[in-house]
């Protein structure tokens, strides 16, 4: 009986795989599809060079929009990154148990938030004290940077925190019993040996800046041109396409979905980056 329960079960968990193979193939395979012809069309230099985004006129460039996701997942990068391995760090290792109780929910909500909800937060909070200390509208690179450098760090906190829990206890009583320091002993006998978990959290949060959409799209600014300035508003390109894609048609919805396409791209040279690097960190 059990040796036909372990069948069943590798069969379910066979199938479970393959349908998420699937589904990956099915989103690339929609995105290339349809998003190929329309850079084609328009031309690569001129889609992915091009400064001036009118689609009524004909000009699809999105470099703006380009420049603008990367200024803004930059910003979150230095926000977020620093608050959120320090965070991860003292809660593995130095947090008060009764603290803990408290922290570790409230981060845990943190990522069970809305998209919707933290940019509400953003335009309510965020944008009038941006406006009071540097002037402007207070919709601007910056603010959506502090604001995607908040809603990354639960999937920095959380994952970070398991690699260094993950690693075993020997490490940190080695170095102890070399006569280390206990904050030694964690920053310099811990983190080195969890630091492929700690990596792989740090390229999740990225992936989950570069691909926000509705919390950008309400305090960026909106504006398609090349910021000028951290205060400058900024389209980055996720809000360009649900910003246009309920009215597009034609080669606007082609180039929109070709959008898609270039995004998809960032995420997975993002990605083959932390595989090179984690692969020459293991040799």
């Amino acid at each position: 009986m059990r040796k036909y329960k372990e069948s069943i079960m590798r069969i379910v968990f066979l199938l479970a795989a393959c349908v998420s193979i699937l589904a990956v193939v099915l989103i690339c395979g929609f995105l290339f599809v349809n998003g190929f012809p329309a850079i084609v069309e328009i031309g690569p230099l001129n889609f992915l060079g091009g400064m001036i985004w009118k689609p009524l006129e004909g000009e699809f460039g999105i470099f703006p929009m380009i420049i603008g996701s990367i200024y803004v997942t930059g910003i979150a990068i230095v926000v977020g990154v620093p608050i959120g391995l320090l965070c991860a760090v003292f809660m593995a290792r130095f947090c008060p148990k009764k603290l803990y109780k408290v922290l570790k929910p409230a981060i845990s909500l943190l990522a069970g938030i809305p998209s919707i909800v933290y940019g509400f937060f953003g335009l309510v909070v965020l944008v009038p004290i941006m406006q009071q200390l540097f002037g402007g509208g207070g919709k601007s690179v910056l603010t959506a940077g502090i604001l995607l450098g908040i809603m990354i760090l639960p999937t920095i906190i959380e994952i970070s925190e398991s690699s260094i829990r993950a690693v075993p206890e020997s490490y940190y009583e080695g170095s102890r019993a070399l006569g280390a320091t206990h904050e030694r002993s964690v920053y310099c006998a811990l983190l080195p040996a969890a630091k492929s978990g700690i990596m792989a959290g740090i390229i999740l949060g990225i992936g989950r800046a570069i691909g926000e959409t509705m919390a950008v799209v309400m305090i960026a600014g909106n504006q398609t041109v090349i910021p000028d300035s951290l205060f400058a508003g900024v389209r980055t390109m996720t809000a360009n396409i649900v910003m246009e894609m309920g009215y597009a048609t034609d080669l606007h919805r082609e180039a929109l979905i070709a959008t898609g396409v270039v995004l998809f791209v960032f995420i997975l040279i993002i990605n083959i980056c932390f595989s090179l690097v984690k692969k020459k960190e293991s040799k």
